[in-house]
């Protein structure tokens, strides 16, 4: 008995070893099926189109398809949770926006948790932000833009691409330093806050230019000051809001790449090496900045770092302007 014992318990271990070593090697091979790579907006805005971009430029790298699937609504929280409750084996992804690092300072209460439940990956790709008008409003300067807010004793509607987006932010910011009142209209992504704008059923847009380029271009919209640091490269002829006499107004939208917390760390690296090659290549670069975003790139440590930056210094915005999620 002993010995039969003995045997059948070498076995086990053997075959214990090749269910590791068959685990491993799965984990090696990544991925072996079709990658889901959810967006939390709707067709048609900045984060759609990057998202397709770069899905499709991983697809052919890995020889494997990558899916860009839509969940807008509730503040990006509906695609959130999606991925923090998804197998964390490298199939499920989310390509995170800029609501992801605030919905704590927004909400009372989440279903998921934005640091445990999630792995960030790299932050693919940064979105400047510019505040826009009708081109038949009789504004042309950030001057021009705070003397109509205040003749308007009623108060501007602004076209926002999501409640708690990093536009939305700016755009309170802006308000708040300018004096001017207003109300923010929230939208599943920056295509629908375009609708309204140049339907003229709202004043002004705060928010990322992709989308409005075509109508730039056709003289239908019109661009009035970009809140960055300095001038951006997507619209050179934009004065920042600092050389209107806002410095302290600086804010972008941005998308990265996340994974479910738990998931293999060879598939996190693999992941992020693929991302950071991609956004490496010119043909890239000059892509997004014909669509108005500028490709950044880095570790998932960088990225991570990153969005706590964020989270802090939005943090401070929503107190002192009392702003609660939607």
């Amino acid at each position: 008995m002993n010995e039969l014992r003995r045997r059948l318990l070498g076995g086990l271990a053997i075959i214990g070893s090749g269910a590791v070593t068959g685990a491993a090697n799965a984990q090696g091979t990544w991925p072996e099926r079709p990658v889901r790579m959810i967006s939390p907006y709707g067709a048609g805005g900045s984060n759609d189109i990057s998202g397709r971009i770069l899905a499709e430029r991983l697809g052919k790298r890995l020889n494997q398809r990558f899916i860009v699937e839509n969940k807008p609504g509730a503040a990006t929280r509906i695609a959130n949770e999606f991925v923090a409750r998804a197998p964390a084996d490298g199939y499920t992804m989310l390509y995170a926006a800029a609501p992801f690092a605030v919905v704590e300072s927004l909400y009372d209460k989440l279903s998921y948790d934005p640091a445990a439940d999630f792995q960030p990956v790299t932050l693919a790709v940064v979105a400047p932000v510019f505040l826009i008008v009708n081109a038949s409003l009789p504004v042309k300067t950030v001057a021009d833009f705070i003397r109509y807010a205040k003749s308007k004793p009623e108060g501007l509607t602004i076209a926002s691409p999501g409640a708690g987006s990093g536009p939305h932010l700016t755009g309170e910011l802006f308000m708040k330093e300018a004096g001017i009142k207003g109300l923010t209209v929230h939208h599943r992504g920056d295509a629908t806050a375009y609708t309204e704008l140049l339907a003229g059923r709202v004043d002004a847009t705060i928010t990322a230019i992709t989308t409005a380029l075509p109508h730039i271009r056709a003289g239908k919209l019109r661009v009035i000051a970009v809140a960055n640091e300095s001038r951006s490269p997507v619209q050179p002829s934009a004065p920042t809001l600092a050389e209107a006499g806002f410095p302290n107004i600086v804010g972008y939208g941005w998308f990265g790449f996340m994974l479910p917390n738990g998931t293999p760390a060879s598939v996190v690296d693999r992941l992020s090496g693929e991302v950071n090659a991609v956004l490496k290549g010119p043909e890239i670069n000059k892509r997004f900045l014909d669509l108005g975003l500028q490709a950044r790139g880095g570790t998932p440590a960088e990225f991570a770092a990153f969005i706590v930056r964020e989270k802090r210094k939005w943090a401070q915005v929503i107190r002192s302007a009392g702003i609660k999620g939607q």
